[in-house]
């Protein structure tokens, strides 16, 4: 039967390995994907919104993103908001769509890509270290028996184990993806 701190500690680091693979999702390979342009905000109706949020992103084919806004008023918007994001992309405005060709990435582009990862990966392995640090000490707080204090604080570094590790083999996995030509 498992503790409910070990419980808490295994679903928020769960949380962060996720957080951190959606970030490495945004970094692109030079393959297209709807999550390199979801994020990016849009002036629309007095306020800003997400991309996802007015419009539908599809990939025709692997070097092309292709944006569909609900209503063709955005479509400026839209554009105006890829371009004012700084992510290396030119939006080109085609009736009420908008085509987003990706470019041919450098060798030095795709090693700073390949940085950016590290620094997603460490800030994902911090996160979990300090939900580690957070659920020991409520282990501490708890003030259980020694034997099952300890139990716990194990259960919890190999859940911690874990995590770190699933993040490591997506660095390395993403690394391979961007270095690939």
């Amino acid at each position: 039967m498992s503790h409910p701190i070990v419980n808490d500690t295994q679903a928020r680091m769960h949380k962060a390995v996720e957080h951190t693979l959606h970030e490495f999702s945004t970094i692109h390979t030079g393959k297209a994907t709807p999550a390199m342009v979801e994020g990016v905000m849009v002036e629309a109706y007095g306020s800003s919104m997400r991309l996802k949020e007015c419009a539908a992103i599809s990939t025709p084919d692997p070097r092309l993103i292709q944006i569909s806004p609900w209503d063709a008023t955005l479509v400026k918007a839209i554009a105006k908001g890829i371009q004012e994001a700084n992510i290396g992309f030119n939006p080109i405005v085609d009736g009420k769509t908008i085509r987003v060709p990706l470019p041919e990435m450098s060798r030095e582009r795709r090693q700073e890509f390949v940085k950016t990862s590290h620094k997603l990966a460490e800030e994902g392995r911090v996160q979990v270290r300090n939900i580690r640090r957070d659920c020991i000490e409520a282990v501490k707080k708890a003030k259980l028996p020694e034997d099952e204090a300890k139990r716990l604080e194990k259960e919890i570094q190999a859940a911690t184990d874990n995590a770190i590790k699933s993040i490591n083999e997506h660095l390395a996995h993403k690394e391979k993806d961007l270095l690939t030509v």
